[in-house]
């Protein structure tokens, strides 16, 4: 397995789900921690052009190990559920951006609260919306060879695919190759009974793991049974990303600190 950090660029909203902000300074402290990457999490592909990403691992010997997109829902209002047709295509110009980044770097987009709300619409009507319009982003992924992986996020936070299992269903509903599970273990401790067991039921679509403690404190700083969730990726045979999405508290380099002692002295 290898590990990532979530990284945000300078001007990310303060709410933004980043352990580290400024990609350049990021990366120097990321490789300096003993990160094998970093997960970026923008607002627009264009925060960073593709020369100055590739200057930056270079320099630090990091990969990207995905594209994140939250903050295009938190910061900029768009989601794959909604109908209005200019801020579609305000999103699909979005994706396809993220999509020619990661064709070059990481090779994933991740689909978490963009996905959209079903709010008082019928369900049907609102995951149709979000499977026409992502139907046509993974099909443009495929191209390039990009795989969309979706995070189902807890009911706290949206209303539609907050369990593993309920994005599972919705996985194969889309019956896209390059569309994939993307689970998280802090939405996993509020929303799938038994995390090891899911995460082994679920092993041949997950692609992709993001961590936290179950308070989204720096792991091990909480109560999450990390042994269950290590075993299973034991059982599951995984060998791809682990990204650290925990907050920076008290501080980034000492959430990301602790997190990576953590977990090099146990698990990975």
């Amino acid at each position: 397995m290898k590990l990532a950090v979530v990284v945000a660029s300078e001007n990310a909203l303060p709410s933004a789900f980043a352990v580290f902000r400024g990609i350049e300074k990021s990366a120097e402290i990321a490789h300096r921690l003993g990160y094998d990457g970093m997960e970026l999490a923008l607002k627009e592909s264009d925060e960073i052009t593709h020369d100055e990403l590739r200057s930056i691992l270079k320099r630090n010997s990091l990969e990207i190990s995905a594209i994140s997109t939250g903050q295009v829902f938190a910061a900029r209002g768009l989601m794959f559920t909604d109908p209005d047709k200019e801020r579609r295509q305000e999103l699909w110009k979005s994706f396809t951006g993220f999509v020619d980044l990661a064709s070059e770097f990481g090779g994933l987009v991740n689909v978490g609260r963009v996905r959209g709300s079903i709010g008082n619409r019928d369900k049907n009507e609102a995951e149709g919306l979000f499977l026409d319009l992502m139907g046509k982003v993974a099909d443009y992924a495929e191209k390039r060879g990009v795989t969309i992986i979706l995070e189902p996020v807890n009911r706290y936070e949206i209303d539609y695919i907050n369990s593993v299992d309920q994005g599972a269903e919705l996985v194969r509903k889309m019956n896209k190759k390059n569309f994939a599970l993307m689970p998280d273990v802090f939405h996993m401790n509020i929303e799938d009974a038994h995390i090891g067991e899911t995460l082994i039921r679920n092993k041949d679509m997950v692609k992709y793991v993001h961590l936290a403690d179950t308070n989204r404190l720096s792991c091990g700083d909480g109560h999450m049974d990390w042994d269950d969730v290590f075993s299973a990726l034991g059982k599951m045979k995984y060998q791809d990303w682990c990204s650290v999405e925990c907050f920076p508290i008290p501080d980034p380099v000492t959430a990301a600190e602790r997190t990576i002692k953590f977990l090099r002295g146990r698990y990975i």
